[in-house]
């Protein structure tokens, strides 16, 4: 799958999330604040993640796994910061709950749209 389609099915599971999870509200419009929040996570989760994914084994595998779900958390509380003050458009999360449902949610939208929208056979 390509950039943009991955920047799309990201953007989907950004606006589910939007729709899904009370503590997450559209900055900048229903459809701009997710697409440009999926563009910035995107990026992140290309460079920043991984370096956050290597630095937290210790805390994953002593909590079994379930710090992953912090660290997705804090990786899109980074993207909704960072697309709020670059592009004045995003997603605001209102807390740290909201952000591990958020991650979770968009996590489980993008496995399932990019299964359907899947492009390299």
């Amino acid at each position: 799958m390509g950039f943009i389609a991955k920047w799309l099915v990201t953007t989907v599971a950004c606006a589910v999330a939007v729709w899904l999870v009370p503590g997450i509200d559209p900055v900048g419009g229903s459809w701009v604040g997710p697409l440009f929040c999926a563009l910035v996570l995107a990026l992140l989760n290309a460079t920043v993640k991984p370096v956050l994914q290597a630095l937290s084994i210790p805390l994953t595998v002593a909590s079994l796994g379930l710090f992953y779900l912090v660290v997705n958390a804090a990786v899109l509380e980074l993207a909704s910061y960072l697309s709020r003050n670059i592009f004045h458009a995003g997603i605001a999360i209102d807390s740290l709950g909201s952000a591990i449902v958020g991650a979770v949610v968009i996590s489980l939208v993008s496995m399932f749209v990019g299964g359907i929208v899947r492009t390299d056979r």
